[in-house]
Protein backbone atom coordinates (compact mmCIF):
# COMPACT_ATOMS: atom_id res chain seq x y z
CA UNK A 1 0.00 0.00 0.00
CA UNK A 2 1.10 3.53 -1.22
CA UNK A 3 2.31 5.81 1.62
CA UNK A 4 -0.72 8.26 1.08
CA UNK A 5 -3.43 5.51 0.77
CA UNK A 6 -1.96 3.86 4.26
CA UNK A 7 -2.34 7.34 6.05
CA UNK A 8 -5.65 7.57 4.55
CA UNK A 9 -6.33 4.14 5.78
CA UNK A 10 -4.97 4.63 9.18
CA UNK A 11 -7.63 7.91 9.21
CA UNK A 12 -10.86 6.64 7.94
CA UNK A 13 -10.32 3.86 10.07
CA UNK A 14 -9.65 5.51 13.31
CA UNK A 15 -12.78 7.96 12.07
CA UNK A 16 -14.98 3.91 12.54
CA UNK A 17 -13.47 3.21 15.72
CA UNK A 18 -14.68 6.46 17.47
CA UNK A 19 -17.72 6.25 15.70
CA UNK A 20 -18.31 2.85 17.30
CA UNK A 21 -17.31 4.28 20.46
CA UNK A 22 -19.89 7.13 20.46
CA UNK A 23 -22.55 4.18 19.47
CA UNK A 24 -21.71 1.82 21.85
CA UNK A 25 -20.85 3.93 25.07
CA UNK A 26 -24.94 5.34 24.21
CA UNK A 27 -27.05 3.80 21.87
CA UNK A 28 -25.81 0.00 22.67
CA UNK A 29 -27.80 1.13 26.42
CA UNK A 30 -30.79 2.60 24.66
CA UNK A 31 -33.20 0.01 25.22
CA UNK A 32 -32.39 -0.30 28.81
CA UNK A 33 -32.27 3.40 29.25
CA UNK A 34 -35.87 3.58 27.84
CA UNK A 35 -37.09 1.13 30.22
CA UNK A 36 -34.83 1.97 33.35
CA UNK A 37 -34.63 5.68 33.02
CA UNK A 38 -37.44 6.90 31.85
CA UNK A 39 -39.74 4.14 32.61
CA UNK A 40 -41.04 3.32 29.28
CA UNK A 41 -43.77 0.37 29.29
CA UNK A 42 -42.03 -2.48 26.24
CA UNK A 43 -45.24 -0.91 24.67
CA UNK A 44 -44.43 2.58 24.71
CA UNK A 45 -40.36 1.70 23.86
CA UNK A 46 -42.10 -0.25 20.80
CA UNK A 47 -43.53 3.61 19.69
CA UNK A 48 -40.60 5.29 20.55
CA UNK A 49 -38.72 3.15 18.08
CA UNK A 50 -41.79 2.97 15.44
CA UNK A 51 -41.75 6.84 15.47
CA UNK A 52 -37.59 6.80 15.36
CA UNK A 53 -37.86 5.08 12.31
CA UNK A 54 -40.33 6.97 10.61
CA UNK A 55 -38.09 10.06 10.61
CA UNK A 56 -35.28 7.87 9.55
CA UNK A 57 -37.28 6.80 6.55
CA UNK A 58 -37.50 10.66 5.83
CA UNK A 59 -34.15 11.04 6.21
CA UNK A 60 -32.51 8.52 4.72
CA UNK A 61 -32.98 9.07 1.11
CA UNK A 62 -32.54 12.85 1.30
CA UNK A 63 -28.97 11.24 3.08
CA UNK A 64 -28.18 8.96 0.34
CA UNK A 65 -29.28 11.51 -2.58
CA UNK A 66 -26.47 14.20 -0.82
CA UNK A 67 -23.95 11.84 -0.29
CA UNK A 68 -23.85 11.04 -4.10
CA UNK A 69 -24.23 14.18 -5.20
CA UNK A 70 -21.38 15.48 -3.29
CA UNK A 71 -19.24 12.50 -3.89
CA UNK A 72 -15.70 12.11 -2.20
CA UNK A 73 -16.21 15.41 -0.29
CA UNK A 74 -17.24 15.20 3.61
CA UNK A 75 -19.56 17.90 4.32
CA UNK A 76 -22.29 15.56 5.43
CA UNK A 77 -19.92 13.59 7.50
CA UNK A 78 -19.04 17.17 9.44
CA UNK A 79 -22.55 17.53 10.03
CA UNK A 80 -23.23 13.98 11.57
CA UNK A 81 -20.46 14.53 14.03
CA UNK A 82 -21.55 17.44 14.92
CA UNK A 83 -24.78 16.71 15.98
CA UNK A 84 -23.49 13.51 17.54
CA UNK A 85 -21.54 15.85 19.65
CA UNK A 86 -24.76 17.33 21.07
CA UNK A 87 -25.79 14.13 22.66
CA UNK A 88 -25.07 14.84 26.38
CA UNK A 89 -27.08 18.16 26.56
CA UNK A 90 -29.87 16.57 24.46
CA UNK A 91 -30.11 13.47 26.07
CA UNK A 92 -30.08 15.27 29.43
CA UNK A 93 -31.01 18.26 29.29
CA UNK A 94 -34.37 17.90 26.37
CA UNK A 95 -34.91 14.66 25.66
CA UNK A 96 -35.52 12.79 29.48
CA UNK A 97 -37.45 16.13 30.73
CA UNK A 98 -39.82 15.70 27.60
CA UNK A 99 -40.34 11.63 27.76
CA UNK A 100 -41.56 11.94 31.61
CA UNK A 101 -43.28 15.43 31.36
CA UNK A 102 -44.47 15.48 27.52
CA UNK A 103 -44.09 11.91 25.93
CA UNK A 104 -45.25 12.46 22.55
CA UNK A 105 -43.58 15.60 22.10
CA UNK A 106 -40.75 14.06 23.92
CA UNK A 107 -40.34 10.51 21.36
CA UNK A 108 -41.27 13.30 17.83
CA UNK A 109 -38.27 15.59 18.90
CA UNK A 110 -35.81 12.42 20.06
CA UNK A 111 -36.56 10.71 16.56
CA UNK A 112 -35.52 14.22 14.79
CA UNK A 113 -32.20 14.12 16.69
CA UNK A 114 -31.61 10.77 16.54
CA UNK A 115 -32.30 10.36 12.63
CA UNK A 116 -30.15 13.22 12.10
CA UNK A 117 -27.20 12.38 14.07
CA UNK A 118 -27.15 8.40 13.97
CA UNK A 119 -29.89 6.62 12.49
CA UNK A 120 -29.77 7.81 9.17
CA UNK A 121 -25.86 8.96 9.77
CA UNK A 122 -24.56 5.53 10.28
CA UNK A 123 -26.05 4.58 6.57
CA UNK A 124 -23.89 8.52 5.36
CA UNK A 125 -20.22 6.77 7.12
CA UNK A 126 -20.92 2.98 6.10
CA UNK A 127 -21.39 4.21 2.71
CA UNK A 128 -18.85 6.67 2.51
CA UNK A 129 -16.10 3.98 3.81
CA UNK A 130 -17.23 1.59 1.19
CA UNK A 131 -17.19 4.36 -1.54
CA UNK A 132 -13.30 5.14 0.04
CA UNK A 133 -12.15 2.14 0.13
CA UNK A 134 -13.00 1.30 -3.59
CA UNK A 135 -11.35 4.18 -4.45
CA UNK A 136 -7.73 3.36 -2.81
CA UNK A 137 -8.19 -0.10 -3.14
CA UNK A 138 -8.64 -1.94 0.11
CA UNK A 139 -11.78 -3.59 1.35
CA UNK A 140 -14.76 -2.12 3.37
CA UNK A 141 -14.34 -5.06 5.80
CA UNK A 142 -11.08 -3.94 6.94
CA UNK A 143 -11.99 -0.52 7.73
CA UNK A 144 -15.27 -1.77 9.12
CA UNK A 145 -13.68 -3.91 11.37
CA UNK A 146 -12.10 -1.00 13.36
CA UNK A 147 -15.62 0.15 14.32
CA UNK A 148 -16.18 -3.44 15.80
CA UNK A 149 -13.06 -3.10 17.63
CA UNK A 150 -13.85 0.31 19.00
CA UNK A 151 -17.28 -1.42 19.99
CA UNK A 152 -15.46 -4.36 21.76
CA UNK A 153 -13.05 -2.03 23.71
CA UNK A 154 -16.10 0.40 24.52
CA UNK A 155 -18.71 -2.36 25.42
CA UNK A 156 -16.30 -4.04 28.44
CA UNK A 157 -17.08 -0.70 30.48
CA UNK A 158 -19.88 0.90 29.14
CA UNK A 159 -22.21 -0.99 31.13
CA UNK A 160 -20.61 -0.40 34.49
CA UNK A 161 -20.35 3.20 33.91
CA UNK A 162 -24.30 3.04 32.73
CA UNK A 163 -24.90 1.57 36.15
CA UNK A 164 -23.02 4.38 37.91
CA UNK A 165 -25.00 6.93 35.77
CA UNK A 166 -25.88 7.33 32.61
CA UNK A 167 -24.66 10.72 31.81
CA UNK A 168 -21.43 9.78 31.92
CA UNK A 169 -21.63 7.51 29.23
CA UNK A 170 -23.53 10.06 26.83
CA UNK A 171 -20.39 12.88 27.98
CA UNK A 172 -18.07 10.80 26.91
CA UNK A 173 -20.18 10.08 23.89
CA UNK A 174 -20.21 13.90 23.15
CA UNK A 175 -16.16 14.30 23.53
CA UNK A 176 -15.42 11.33 21.26
CA UNK A 177 -18.08 13.27 18.59
CA UNK A 178 -15.54 16.08 19.12
CA UNK A 179 -12.48 14.11 17.97
CA UNK A 180 -14.37 12.66 15.72
CA UNK A 181 -14.73 15.53 13.66
CA UNK A 182 -11.06 16.64 14.10
CA UNK A 183 -10.05 13.87 12.29
CA UNK A 184 -12.60 14.22 9.31
CA UNK A 185 -11.33 17.51 8.91
CA UNK A 186 -7.70 16.04 8.69
CA UNK A 187 -8.59 13.55 5.84
CA UNK A 188 -7.41 15.43 2.60
CA UNK A 189 -9.33 14.48 -0.72
CA UNK A 190 -7.75 15.68 -3.70
CA UNK A 191 -10.01 16.91 -6.54
CA UNK A 192 -9.23 14.18 -8.67
CA UNK A 193 -11.04 11.56 -5.88
CA UNK A 194 -14.10 13.98 -7.06
CA UNK A 195 -13.87 13.34 -10.96
CA UNK A 196 -14.60 10.44 -13.06
CA UNK A 197 -12.97 7.29 -11.60
CA UNK A 198 -14.29 3.43 -10.76
CA UNK A 199 -16.60 4.80 -7.95
CA UNK A 200 -17.50 8.45 -8.60
CA UNK A 201 -18.99 9.49 -11.65
CA UNK A 202 -18.30 12.51 -13.71
CA UNK A 203 -21.96 12.86 -13.84
CA UNK A 204 -23.56 12.92 -9.98
CA UNK A 205 -26.68 11.99 -9.35
CA UNK A 206 -29.88 13.40 -10.51
CA UNK A 207 -33.51 12.96 -10.05
CA UNK A 208 -34.52 11.09 -12.73
CA UNK A 209 -31.80 8.67 -11.64
CA UNK A 210 -33.78 8.30 -8.35
CA UNK A 211 -36.99 7.33 -10.10
CA UNK A 212 -35.37 5.00 -12.62
CA UNK A 213 -33.67 3.10 -10.11
CA UNK A 214 -37.25 2.65 -8.24
CA UNK A 215 -38.55 1.37 -11.22
CA UNK A 216 -36.16 -1.85 -11.27
CA UNK A 217 -37.14 -5.10 -11.23
CA UNK A 218 -33.68 -5.84 -9.39
CA UNK A 219 -34.18 -2.87 -6.82
CA UNK A 220 -37.51 -4.29 -5.21
CA UNK A 221 -36.01 -8.01 -5.32
CA UNK A 222 -33.60 -6.72 -2.91
CA UNK A 223 -36.15 -5.27 -1.21
CA UNK A 224 -37.86 -8.37 -0.23
CA UNK A 225 -34.89 -9.42 1.03
CA UNK A 226 -34.61 -6.85 2.81
CA UNK A 227 -38.67 -6.67 3.82
CA UNK A 228 -38.29 -10.36 4.86
CA UNK A 229 -35.07 -10.85 7.00
CA UNK A 230 -33.33 -7.99 7.97
CA UNK A 231 -36.70 -6.06 9.31
CA UNK A 232 -37.25 -8.47 11.88
CA UNK A 233 -33.43 -8.94 12.98
CA UNK A 234 -33.64 -4.87 13.23
CA UNK A 235 -36.66 -5.12 15.58
CA UNK A 236 -35.59 -8.11 17.42
CA UNK A 237 -32.29 -7.07 18.29
CA UNK A 238 -34.40 -3.24 19.57
CA UNK A 239 -35.56 -4.78 22.93
CA UNK A 240 -32.86 -7.75 23.13
CA UNK A 241 -30.85 -6.01 25.83
CA UNK A 242 -34.39 -5.94 28.02
CA UNK A 243 -34.97 -10.07 27.81
CA UNK A 244 -30.66 -10.19 28.08
CA UNK A 245 -30.82 -8.88 30.98
CA UNK A 246 -34.24 -10.31 32.58
CA UNK A 247 -32.07 -13.57 32.81
CA UNK A 248 -30.10 -12.33 35.76
CA UNK A 249 -31.34 -11.56 39.46
CA UNK A 250 -31.24 -7.64 39.54
CA UNK A 251 -30.64 -5.04 36.73
CA UNK A 252 -26.94 -4.09 37.53
CA UNK A 253 -25.98 -7.63 37.11
CA UNK A 254 -27.65 -8.10 33.60
CA UNK A 255 -26.76 -4.61 32.46
CA UNK A 256 -22.86 -5.60 33.56
CA UNK A 257 -23.03 -8.99 31.82
CA UNK A 258 -24.72 -7.46 28.88
CA UNK A 259 -21.49 -4.84 28.28
CA UNK A 260 -19.66 -7.70 28.66
CA UNK A 261 -21.00 -9.91 25.84
CA UNK A 262 -21.20 -7.32 23.88
CA UNK A 263 -17.31 -6.75 23.86
CA UNK A 264 -17.22 -10.56 23.09
CA UNK A 265 -20.09 -10.10 20.08
CA UNK A 266 -17.80 -6.63 18.48
CA UNK A 267 -14.61 -8.74 18.87
CA UNK A 268 -16.47 -11.67 16.73
CA UNK A 269 -17.67 -8.97 14.31
CA UNK A 270 -14.29 -7.51 14.40
CA UNK A 271 -12.59 -11.05 13.33
CA UNK A 272 -15.47 -11.59 10.91
CA UNK A 273 -14.77 -8.25 9.13
CA UNK A 274 -11.32 -9.43 8.65
CA UNK A 275 -12.37 -12.47 7.14
CA UNK A 276 -15.66 -12.55 5.71
CA UNK A 277 -14.64 -10.76 2.62
CA UNK A 278 -12.94 -14.11 1.45
CA UNK A 279 -15.69 -15.72 1.75
CA UNK A 280 -18.19 -13.15 0.18
CA UNK A 281 -15.59 -13.37 -3.05
CA UNK A 282 -15.80 -17.01 -3.29
CA UNK A 283 -19.64 -17.65 -3.01
CA UNK A 284 -20.52 -14.14 -4.23
CA UNK A 285 -22.81 -11.86 -2.60
CA UNK A 286 -26.25 -13.75 -3.13
CA UNK A 287 -25.66 -16.40 -1.73
CA UNK A 288 -23.58 -15.06 1.15
CA UNK A 289 -27.22 -12.93 2.11
CA UNK A 290 -28.92 -16.52 2.03
CA UNK A 291 -26.59 -17.50 4.43
CA UNK A 292 -26.95 -14.64 6.42
CA UNK A 293 -30.55 -14.70 6.48
CA UNK A 294 -30.63 -18.24 7.39
CA UNK A 295 -27.95 -18.29 10.36
CA UNK A 296 -30.41 -15.05 11.83
CA UNK A 297 -33.06 -17.17 11.80
CA UNK A 298 -31.44 -19.84 13.71
CA UNK A 299 -30.32 -17.60 16.16
CA UNK A 300 -33.42 -16.06 17.29
CA UNK A 301 -35.27 -19.73 17.08
CA UNK A 302 -32.59 -20.56 19.31
CA UNK A 303 -32.98 -17.51 21.63
CA UNK A 304 -36.44 -18.46 22.29
CA UNK A 305 -35.87 -21.55 23.56
CA UNK A 306 -32.74 -20.08 26.18
CA UNK A 307 -33.57 -21.07 29.83
CA UNK A 308 -31.00 -19.26 31.62
CA UNK A 309 -28.14 -17.04 31.49
CA UNK A 310 -25.08 -18.99 30.40
CA UNK A 311 -27.66 -20.40 26.98
CA UNK A 312 -28.04 -16.15 26.11
CA UNK A 313 -24.75 -15.54 27.25
CA UNK A 314 -23.64 -18.07 24.18
CA UNK A 315 -26.39 -16.73 21.71
CA UNK A 316 -25.33 -12.95 21.93
CA UNK A 317 -22.23 -13.01 20.11
CA UNK A 318 -23.30 -14.75 16.87
CA UNK A 319 -25.08 -11.22 16.05
CA UNK A 320 -21.33 -10.00 15.04
CA UNK A 321 -21.11 -12.78 12.81
CA UNK A 322 -24.62 -11.95 11.35
CA UNK A 323 -23.62 -8.02 10.92
CA UNK A 324 -20.36 -8.55 9.17
CA UNK A 325 -22.03 -10.88 6.34
CA UNK A 326 -24.90 -8.56 5.76
CA UNK A 327 -22.85 -5.76 5.91
CA UNK A 328 -20.37 -6.84 3.05
CA UNK A 329 -22.93 -8.77 1.26
CA UNK A 330 -24.98 -5.89 0.78
CA UNK A 331 -22.24 -3.66 -0.57
CA UNK A 332 -20.90 -6.11 -2.89
CA UNK A 333 -24.17 -7.03 -4.04
CA UNK A 334 -25.02 -3.38 -4.51
CA UNK A 335 -21.79 -2.70 -6.61
CA UNK A 336 -22.40 -5.25 -8.31
CA UNK A 337 -25.78 -4.94 -9.65
CA UNK A 338 -26.18 -0.86 -9.58
CA UNK A 339 -24.86 2.10 -11.30
CA UNK A 340 -22.30 3.77 -9.37
CA UNK A 341 -23.87 6.81 -9.10
CA UNK A 342 -26.81 5.79 -7.23
CA UNK A 343 -24.56 3.66 -5.11
CA UNK A 344 -25.20 5.69 -1.41
CA UNK A 345 -28.70 6.27 -2.29
CA UNK A 346 -29.38 2.24 -3.13
CA UNK A 347 -27.70 1.52 0.14
CA UNK A 348 -29.49 4.35 1.81
CA UNK A 349 -33.16 3.56 0.15
CA UNK A 350 -32.78 -0.02 -0.77
CA UNK A 351 -31.32 -1.21 2.42
CA UNK A 352 -31.22 1.81 5.41
CA UNK A 353 -34.66 3.00 4.63
CA UNK A 354 -36.39 -0.11 4.39
CA UNK A 355 -35.11 -1.32 7.58
CA UNK A 356 -37.15 1.49 9.47
CA UNK A 357 -40.36 0.92 6.87
CA UNK A 358 -40.53 -2.30 9.10
CA UNK A 359 -39.70 -0.18 12.40
CA UNK A 360 -42.68 2.10 11.32
CA UNK A 361 -45.16 -0.82 11.30
CA UNK A 362 -43.76 -3.41 13.11
CA UNK A 363 -42.04 -2.12 16.36
CA UNK A 364 -44.88 -1.11 18.24
CA UNK A 365 -46.96 -4.03 17.62
CA UNK A 366 -44.16 -6.82 18.50
CA UNK A 367 -43.77 -4.22 21.49
CA UNK A 368 -47.04 -5.64 22.58
CA UNK A 369 -46.16 -9.20 22.04
CA UNK A 370 -43.18 -9.09 24.38
CA UNK A 371 -45.44 -8.03 27.24
CA UNK A 372 -48.76 -10.78 26.17
CA UNK A 373 -46.98 -13.59 25.30
CA UNK A 374 -43.33 -12.85 26.56
CA UNK A 375 -39.91 -12.08 24.85
CA UNK A 376 -38.74 -15.73 24.59
CA UNK A 377 -42.16 -16.93 22.75
CA UNK A 378 -41.84 -13.65 20.22
CA UNK A 379 -38.47 -14.72 19.22
CA UNK A 380 -39.36 -17.54 18.44
CA UNK A 381 -42.13 -16.72 15.88
CA UNK A 382 -39.60 -14.15 14.55
CA UNK A 383 -37.00 -16.43 13.88
CA UNK A 384 -39.10 -18.95 11.68
CA UNK A 385 -40.73 -16.06 9.76
CA UNK A 386 -36.90 -15.13 8.99
CA UNK A 387 -36.31 -18.95 7.49
CA UNK A 388 -38.99 -18.59 5.57
CA UNK A 389 -38.01 -15.90 3.67
CA UNK A 390 -34.63 -17.03 3.54
CA UNK A 391 -35.66 -20.08 1.84
CA UNK A 392 -37.80 -17.83 -1.02
CA UNK A 393 -34.77 -15.51 -1.48
CA UNK A 394 -33.19 -18.32 -3.01
CA UNK A 395 -35.55 -17.63 -6.20
CA UNK A 396 -35.77 -13.93 -5.51
CA UNK A 397 -32.58 -12.20 -5.30
CA UNK A 398 -30.79 -11.80 -8.64
CA UNK A 399 -28.24 -13.25 -10.18
CA UNK A 400 -24.89 -12.64 -9.71
CA UNK A 401 -23.24 -10.65 -12.33
CA UNK A 402 -19.14 -10.43 -12.56
CA UNK A 403 -18.68 -10.34 -9.08
CA UNK A 404 -16.75 -7.35 -7.56
CA UNK A 405 -13.46 -8.46 -5.82
CA UNK A 406 -11.85 -5.64 -3.98
CA UNK A 407 -8.53 -7.12 -3.05
CA UNK A 408 -7.57 -8.26 -6.51
CA UNK A 409 -6.80 -4.45 -6.65
CA UNK A 410 -3.28 -3.77 -6.51
CA UNK A 411 -1.94 -0.08 -5.46
CA UNK A 412 1.68 0.14 -5.20
CA UNK A 413 4.42 2.39 -3.90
Amino acid sequence: MAVDNRIDYIKISAFMFLYFVVWTMSFSLYAIWLGQHATLTSAEIGAVFAVNGAFAVVLKPFYGYITDKLGMKKYLLYFVAIMSSLLMPFFVYVYHPLLISHFSIGVVVGALYLSLAWYAGIGVSESYCDRFGRLKGFEFGRIRMWGSCGAAVTASFAGILFNMSPVINFTISSITSLIMLALLISIKIPAADNKENEVVPAKKISLPDVGNLLRQGTFWRFVFYVAGIVWIMHIAEQQFPRYFVSFFKGSSIGNTWYGYLSTVQAIVEFISMLTVPLLVNKIGARKTLIFAGLLIGARLVVSGFATGPLMIAFIKPLYGLENSLLLIAVFKYIANHFDKKVNSTMYLIGYQCFIYVGTIFMSAPIGALYDKIGFGDAYFIMGGVIIFFSLLSIFVLSKEKVEVKLDTVQVHS
